[in-house]
């Protein structure tokens, strides 16, 4: 009897479930989208922090910092908070002109006199 209970219960629950939406409403989206916009000076700057950070990857040379000051820059786009944006995006391309400058120094060969 027990058995026969559980199996009820689950079936009936495994349904409920089924039919409950996941969706959100339709006006959500555009109150995001509304709250989210940064100035144009700002997405001018993450995207040349994307375009750096992208630059220093394929040639080895991305240093962590700005891989995260890109991410940090990129989070703040996100909630719409332009000088957070400016900040971490300056960062990010500052820290990728330096690991491509690096590109340059000369190689270190340990036993050379």
């Amino acid at each position: 009897m027990s058995k026969v209970l559980l199996a009820l219960t689950s079936a009936a629950l495994l349904g409920l479930t089924a039919c409950a939406s996941t969706q959100e409403p339709a006006d959500k989206p555009a109150a995001k989208a509304a709250e989210t916009t940064i100035s144009s000076e700002a997405q001018a700057a993450l995207t040349a922090a994307q375009a750096d950070v992208k630059a220093a990857k394929a040639q080895n040379a991305l240093w962590t910092t700005a891989e995260n000051a890109l991410k940090a820059a990129e989070e703040a786009a996100a909630k719409g908070d332009s000088a957070t944006v400016l900040k971490q995006a300056k960062l990010a391309s500052d820290q990728t002109r330096l690991g491509m400058g690096q590109l340059n120094y000369p190689m270190l060969k340990v036993g050379d006199k």
